[in-house]
């Protein structure tokens, strides 16, 4: 094996190239490729004339990135010998770009004064490919040990390991020194049994087995494990993603942090996974070893999208139409009904604001979070699953399925090495996406905690089993939730209906309270749309249009992401300070009339989320300036959210008239007398017996609620029963 590939890293321990041939043509096979490797490097010339890898390697000497094909042009038998036995052609590679990079650098004066040829070390050779990738599932046997390309998310990352490719070994008897080059990968070394040494007369002979490694003379390089797990998207219904472990090695260890979407190109190898499994000998692990990675911009999953001029310029005159708002809000969600403000918000979340990041390196969040919390049947969950389908990344989670470690990050305990690492959960694995929460009210509050830090904060932070760390979640939150009691109750106040704490809610820039309300016309145009749906359903599924337009709709949102990033121009950005300042004026003569906070505050919070609604308004029209119209807009999606939301229910201090007021005197003195203390009785029965006396059902219950409030009874099973208290 030694001789011609002396300097090199990778080795293979089964010479591949004289199949059945002789030794001669095989260095004849080699010679010729590493030649035809160098003229490849020296001699291609880009669309502009100019040689690209030449130049990117006076660059950047020790790495250099090949485009597989700019190969396929080159020479299409090289680029189908690396495709198809890489573990051979990529070391001969890498010596021919090494000894290129010699030939171009100029020589330099030694220490006596002579020219000498400048020391360069190796060069690591990345192959990159715009071939389409192979799916996690179907790469089998047949791909062994040939290159393949797949994409996934990086879920977990390894500490970095010291790899060895040469080991240094000494005979224990005669001290005789040996080199032994190491596989590539997560292979080992192959150690000879006996010792070459000839015994003397006199001495002894060299025993069986007499190496023993000496570590500080053998050679490494850094090699770092990581796991890889298809795309959320490309996993078939009802089955478990796969995963699969790549191994990466020299310049590309930890580039990558868990969560990051990757595509691939590596050689398909299999290792011997561990002493334990005696007798198994044929059965072996697979695993990649890494040749080229591409991190995908965080907006899209497939790759890093590129738009066609044809695609920008229709874009770009949809966003230049007046009713381009309208027609952006039409197109969301168009199975559902009705709630015309509910779909603009949803537009707005997946627009999103613009990221900003301050001189003292604060970040200030652009993702917009919307809570929509109302009856069953309102279509909550409808708009979760459309969200998650038109969002360029979406996960999709159960308030009561998931766990806090299961929505941040959890620490696992690695098998094999036993060492710890960490595992990204949905708000890691959604970075620069969409978290749908349903449910949201039934999460236990310790998990809820959770995601705190990663809605305002943006980060999630680790401290646990000796890892100390920050994750990225940059992340739009849209949780849907239900009211205390199922429904909601307009005879509550609002703090009773909305079981969540203040911290949460004052990190939602939206909520919205989404009523069943009972009216006759209202009722028929639900229920004419419903049919037609349904009965329409069959033959709309069949249609291209409608997959079309969510199609169009998500590269839209992708392409406004990208290349726009709005800021609030100066009377924008008045108005708006005279609103807010407003609005807080009036919430604190309210909550001082009242003397009670309302349950939903309007804090500083509130203002960055007009600010960011007013944004993402412009982003949809791809103009660089919030305007004056963009902020009156937000406002008006805020008033009809949030601060409905702040005002909704009743007040303990309803402006009664003396006679309202001493009919509700009456009927809690009848209650008291019908019910004694700790003593319990069905709300329906008491009602009836109260309105036989003649009097009015909605008096008895405004008496109810005005003791439940005074905490003189409380409500059981669902309200059904009432106890009194005191």
């Amino acid at each position: 094996m030694s001789g011609w590939d002396e300097g090199a890293v990778f080795y293979s321990d089964q010479a591949q190239f004289p199949r059945g041939g002789d030794a001669a043509a095989a260095s004849d096979t080699r010679h010729s490729a590493l030649r035809k490797f160098k003229e490849f490097i020296r001699g291609f010339t880009g669309h502009k004339g100019d040689f690209p890898y030449r130049e990117s390697l006076v660059h950047s000497p020790d790495r250099l990135t090949v485009a597989m094909e700019d190969l396929d042009a080159f020479d299409a038998l090289l680029s189908d010998k690396i495709r198809k036995s890489p573990a051979d052609y990529l070391p001969l590679f890498e010596t021919a770009a090494a000894e290129v990079l010699v030939s171009l650098r100029s020589k330099v004066a030694g220490e006596t004064g002579e020219m000498e040829e400048p020391v360069t070390g190796d060069v690591q050779i990345f192959l990159s490919s715009k071939e389409n990738c192979v799916s996690m599932r179907s790469i089998g046997a047949e791909y062994m040990s040939k290159l393949v390309k797949i994409a996934g998310i990086a879920i977990a990352a390894s500490r970095v390991k010291a790899k060895a490719t040469y080991v240094t070994l000494m005979c224990k008897n005669c001290k005789n020194i040996r080199t032994v080059p190491c596989r590539p990968g997560l292979g080992g070394a192959i150690v000879p049994r006996s010792c070459d040494h000839v015994a003397q007369p006199g001495e002894d002979e060299c025993p069986l087995d007499p190496w023993i490694a000496i570590p500080d003379k053998s050679k490494y390089v850094d090699l770092q494990t990581l796991k890889l797990q298809e795309n959320p998207e490309d996993v078939p219904t009802g089955e478990l993603p796969r995963n699969m472990l790549l191994s990466v090695d020299r310049h590309l260890v930890q580039t990558i942090v868990p969560g990051t979407r990757l595509t691939v190109m590596g050689i398909y190898s299999v290792y011997q996974a561990s002493a334990a499994q005696k007798g198994a000998v044929g059965v072996k692990q697979p695993y990649i070893r890494v040749v080229g990675l591409e991190q995908t911009r965080e907006t899209n999953s497939s790759g890093p999208s590129t738009f066609t001029l044809d695609e920008e310029l229709e874009f770009k005159e949809f966003a230049q139409r007046p009713d381009a708002y309208a027609k952006i809000c039409s197109m969301i969600a168009p199975s559902i009904y009705g709630h015309a403000d509910v779909k603009k918000a949803m537009a707005c979340l997946l627009f999103g604001g613009s990221k900003k990041k301050l001189p003292d390196g604060v970040r200030l969040r652009g993702d917009i979070h919307v809570l929509l919390l109302g009856d069953p049947s309102t279509a909550k969950s409808q708009f979760l699953k459309f969200v998650e389908k038109t969002a360029p990344v979406a996960v999709y989670t159960s308030g009561k399925g998931s766990s806090a470690a299961g929505l941040t990050a959890s620490v696992i305990r690695d098998s094999s090495s036993r060492e710890f690492y960490l595992e990204g959960g949905a708000m890691v694995l959604a970075d620069g996406g969409v978290v749908c929460i349903d449910e949201f009210d039934k999460m236990r509050p310790e998990d809820r905690v959770a995601i705190h830090e990663a809605m305002e904060q943006q980060t999630i932070s680790i401290a646990k089993a000796g890892i100390t760390t920050v994750l990225n979640s940059r992340t739009s939150v849209l949780a849907a939730a239900n009211p205390t009691s199922g429904r909601y109750d307009d005879l509550k106040t609002a703090q009773d209906n909305i079981d969540l704490q203040t911290t949460i809610l004052s990190r939602f820039d939206l909520i919205f309270i989404v009523k069943d309300i009972r009216m006759y016309d209202q009722d028929k145009r639900i229920a004419s749309h419903i049919i037609k749906v349904h009965a329409s359903g069959a033959t709309a599924s069949k249609s291209a249009d409608a997959a079309e337009g969510e199609n169009w709709l998500k590269r839209y949102i992708e392409y406004c992401r990208v290349s726009c990033q709005p800021r609030l121009s100066e009377k924008a950005a008045e108005m708006l300070q005279n609103k807010y300042v407003e609005i807080r004026q009036k919430m604190r003569q309210q909550a001082y009339e009242n003397t009670k906070t309302s349950a939903i505050p309007i804090t500083v919070r509130q203002l960055e989320a007009i600010i960011r609604l007013s944004e993402s308004l412009a982003k949809m029209r791809l103009t660089s300036v919030a305007t004056q119209e963009h902020v009156e807009e937000a406002f008006r999606l805020f008033n009809v959210s949030t601060m409905d939301a702040a005002r909704s229910g009743i007040n303990e201090h309803l402006n009664l008239t003396p006679e309202i007021a001493n009919e509700i005197k009456k009927a809690e003195t009848q209650i008291k007398r019908r019910m004694g203390i700790g003593s319990h009785m069905s709300e329906r029965r008491l009602i009836d017996e109260l309105s036989r006396m003649g009097m009015n059902d909605s008096i008895v219950r405004r008496a109810l609620l005005i003791m439940h409030q005074r905490d003189e009874i409380e409500y059981k099973r669902e309200r059904h029963v009432i106890v009194r208290k005191a």
